[in-house]
């Protein structure tokens, strides 16, 4: 296994991270802590519906960081808005909870949804 799949290996085993963007109005950093998840192979960042600032912060620039366990990542923020892979995602096992939350359809149309593609050396 190379350094890579080694590092993707352990990040799947980690539920909450740092997220960093860049603030869409101040462009000062903005670190906050989240839920993330590996779901069919990618690993994902949602929420419930509404108003989020790092889901604005990336759509206005895609640059982030990730940082758990001493160590940061950097990475691209690709939204995802194909209405399967949305439902794929809260369906999933690990993040099925959501429709505890919401009804499932409004979380497929509505709730924020980012692919975290790392920069892995």
């Amino acid at each position: 296994m190379t350094q890579s799949q080694d590092t993707i290996e352990v990040l799947k085993t980690i539920e909450t991270i740092e997220l960093t963007t860049t603030g869409r109005r101040s462009g000062e950093r903005c670190t906050i802590e989240i839920w993330w998840f590996h779901v069919d192979g990618r690993f994902i960042i949602t929420g419930t519906p509404g108003p989020r600032d790092w889901y604005a912060n990336v759509l206005s620039d895609p640059e982030i960081e990730i940082t758990t366990n001493g160590s940061t990542y950097r990475a691209i923020a690709v939204p995802i808005r194909e209405p399967d892979q949305r439902r794929l995602v809260f369906t999933a096992p690990s993040t099925s909870w959501y429709t505890t939350q919401e009804e499932l359809d409004t979380l497929v149309a509505t709730a924020p949804m980012i692919e975290v593609q790392l920069r892995l050396a």
